[in-house]
């Protein structure tokens, strides 16, 4: 057999025990081999062969007394390894370098440090006769920046909950001016996929923002944006938006955290 044959060989082989292992995760409740060449198309006896080196690897759990496989724990031990090592800053930024060099606006990443998001990442088109004064280590508020707002609307409902409760007691008798700004980002953001703030955050910055999440279940708040007489409204809101969106579908889905469908 040649060379190129074997090589072939072994990388249809590798595409197939990867099949498997997704077929089996996938599925509420082990499987055994005739289950997964159906479910497959893998041939039986080549199903056999690949559980077999599967499980002798640790990635394939055969379950006691039955022919029926569920995922091993050297899978356990990739996931976490790769946990450790991901930083959705070097996911993100490719795609956030590309947002900001078509809108002509700064982008940053901040996470939540109390009632404020701590900015951790910023990045400025090359393009920019203006600097943005915001640094690594500046503060967004929540209740009134674009990337705090969605960081908020993004939350499942019982951190929500908790959060704008937090809110309401630290703004004690102004909660009542803040509340419905907050409740029309939180609908804002479920029904385009971003918040704006136009002037709010600051008085000549307009802004969107969205959210990020990532495969640990950490949490981002995100803004693209710049002065106002730059980045009009309409601007932000035609031109800008559409391309927010799409960065944050490509983002997620190399985080892992949507599907690529």
């Amino acid at each position: 057999m040649s060379e190129a044959v074997g090589s072939k060989e072994e990388v249809s082989a590798l595409a197939r025990g990867l099949s498997l292992l997704k077929t089996i995760g996938m599925a509420a409740a082990p499987m055994g081999n005739r289950d997964l060449a159906d479910t497959t198309g893998i041939p039986k006896a080549t199903v056999s062969r690949l559980t077999a080196t599967l499980v002798g690897a640790g990635y394939l759990r055969q379950s006691r007394d039955s022919e029926r496989f569920s995922l091993g724990p050297a899978l356990l031990d990739m996931s976490s390894r790769y946990l450790r090592h991901f930083d959705l800053r070097t996911v993100a930024r490719p795609h956030l370098t590309e947002l900001s060099e078509f809108a002509g606006a700064s982008i940053h990443m901040g996470v939540r440090d109390d009632l404020d998001l701590l900015v951790i990442d910023s990045l400025r088109p090359r393009s920019a006769l203006i600097s943005s004064r915001i640094e690594v280590g500046s503060r967004l508020s929540i209740t009134t920046s674009a990337a705090g707002r969605a960081y908020l609307a993004a939350l499942p409902q019982p951190e929500r909950d908790a959060l704008l409760e937090q809110i309401r007691i630290e703004t004690g008798e102004n909660w009542f001016a803040v509340a419905p700004r907050l409740m029309a980002g939180i609908e804002e953001y479920e029904r385009l996929g971003y918040c704006s703030s136009f002037g709010e955050w600051h008085p000549h910055i307009h802004a969107l923002g969205f959210a990020l999440q990532g495969p640990r279940g950490e949490r981002y708040g995100l803004s693209c944006g710049g002065p106002a007489y730059l980045l009009p409204k309409d601007v932000m809101l035609e031109r800008v938006a559409p391309r927010l969106l799409e960065a944050a579908r490509r983002i997620a889905a190399e985080a892992g955290t949507i599907s690529r469908d």
